[in-house]
């Protein structure tokens, strides 16, 4: 069972979708080595060295936590239904309205698309809240998506200069 890594005052909790196979065996978010979210997350600057997964809740000390949508373990995100994902959007909301982090970021626009019930999604920070959290929608990680590494991390580090800029 993977556990989400939610405090209160983080800068940001990231949503992945949901756990792949490789993630529910371990019991540990993001843990297919072809996933690239450790790897982005340090070099995008939210945390000072780069983590396993296993280390996780260290993400707590850099102000960092995770949650997903949807907690059905599957071998691709596009296994999940429609209403998992709406009934996974809702459940998230309520997370984010009682631990209020400065930003939450989705990692996907499909998903995000659906569990918000949004028809058209731009990258980035949306037009919108969940009380004082600011909402984002970044690029997945995974190893299935084809965008780079520095493209990820770029997007990323957008959200992590937003976040220093306001946080002086």
């Amino acid at each position: 069972m993977i556990t989400d890594i939610l405090a209160f005052n983080l800068h940001v909790v990231f949503c992945g979708i949901n756990p792949g196979l490789s993630s529910a065996h371990h019991g540990y978010h993001f843990a297919n080595p072809s996933n690239r979210f450790w790897r982005v997350v340090y070099q995008a600057g939210f945390t000072q060295c780069l983590l396993r997964p296993e280390e996780e809740t260290r993400l707590l000390d850099t102000g960092c936590g995770i949650t997903m949508l949807v907690e059905r373990p599957t071998i691709e995100a596009s296994e999940l239904g429609r209403h998992e994902l709406k009934k996974g959007g809702e459940a998230l909301i309520d997370k984010i309205l009682h631990y209020q982090p400065r930003a939450l970021a989705v990692l996907g626009k499909q998903a995000f698309s659906q569990a918000f019930n949004c028809t058209k999604v731009a990258w980035g920070k949306q037009d919108f809240s969940l009380g004082k959290t600011h909402v984002w929608v970044l690029p997945n990680p995974s190893g299935l998506n084809r965008a780079t590494v520095e493209s990820l991390t770029a997007a990323y580090r957008e959200l992590y200069c937003e976040l220093q800029l306001h946080q002086q």
